[in-house]
């Protein structure tokens, strides 16, 4: 059995990095996920959101790891998560499904505020992994672990793609909102302008047409 474990540090608060956990996939840096499928989604008595998901990626082993535990198109995990507002903490579990008879890998990542700064989020991540009934189970067991630290760091980046995704729809929400806004003043404006003018006018035929009859 191996485990490895990491922290990671981002420079977002907490919020913007749980929304980004969310819209993770597809990101270009993790291709190997080509898909997430939601089984269960509940709100318990505290405000805890609880969901179950189907993770749908491609695992590539070498040809004779493939011999020893098979193939498979498409590789499946379980992933249950919970995500409290008020604590601001984010779990996520995730373990395989497919290969399970031979393969065990179970990861943890938890998201929450910095101890000594609020602005940034910290990222613990721990996996453990397990190969068992095969030859060359131990060696297995370190192939697996140095892909899984490597798809980490990837994950990190996809994090980062999707963080900057948000941002950049932020700021096209607010400047087209702003655009809305000043087409909107500038339509009424036009309208005032428009009244005024017609006001006048008829004011003028008014006191001339008066001016008419005086005479």
């Amino acid at each position: 059995m191996k485990i490895w474990t990491s922290e990671h540090v981002f420079n977002h608060p907490w919020e913007t990095v749980a929304q980004a956990a969310w819209r993770k996939y597809p990101n270009p840096m993790n291709t190997a996920v080509i898909g997430t499928d939601v089984v269960e989604r509940r709100v318990d008595d505290n405000g805890v959101l609880h969901t179950h998901r189907v993770v749908s990626s491609q695992w590539y082993f070498p040809k004779w790891a493939q011999a020893i535990i098979g193939t498979a198109k498409v590789c499946y995990a379980s992933e249950r998560s919970t995500v409290c507002p008020k604590e601001k903490t984010m779990t996520l579990q995730t373990n395989n499904i497919t290969f399970g008879k031979f393969v065990s890998v179970d990861e943890v990542l938890s998201y929450s505020p910095h101890p000594t700064d609020p602005s940034k989020t910290l990222l613990r991540q721990e996996a453990t992994v397990k190969v068992d009934g095969v030859p060359l189970n131990h060696y297995m067991e370190d192939m697996l672990t140095k892909s899984i630290s490597f798809n980490a760091s990837k994950g990190r980046q996809g994090l980062e793609w999707v963080i900057n995704r948000i941002n950049t729809e932020v700021n096209d929400l607010a400047t087209s909102a702003a655009k809305s806004t000043g087409e909107l003043f500038t339509q009424t404006r036009r309208l005032i302008d428009d009244t005024t003018d017609s006001a006048r006018k008829s004011m003028d035929e008014l006191q001339a047409q008066t001016q008419k009859i005086r005479i």
